[in-house]
């Protein structure tokens, strides 16, 4: 419990190696708990984990370098033919 709060921490930060480290640290909580789920037996633990770990890889390339690069301005507009 305490990677994943640690990794709450980290992702929220505004330096990106500090957003890096902390989505990794994610991952290793996700496997952590699946490791606990399986042991237990808390197979919906395990589903949560896997589901969890594919949100935070889906938002980091989402978040990846190509999301903050500039966007042009539409084209077609103000009245050209």
């Amino acid at each position: 419990m305490i990677a994943t709060v640690a990794a709450a921490w980290l992702v929220a930060s505004t330096r990106q190696r500090a957003r890096r480290v902390g989505f990794w640290i994610f991952l290793c909580s996700n496997v952590l708990w699946a490791a606990w789920g399986l042991h237990a037996g808390a197979t919906a633990v395990v589903v949560l984990q896997l589901c969890l770990a594919a949100l935070n890889i889906r938002g980091a390339n989402k978040a990846g370098p190509s999301a903050a690069a500039p966007r042009e301005a539409p084209t077609g507009q103000g009245g050209d033919p």
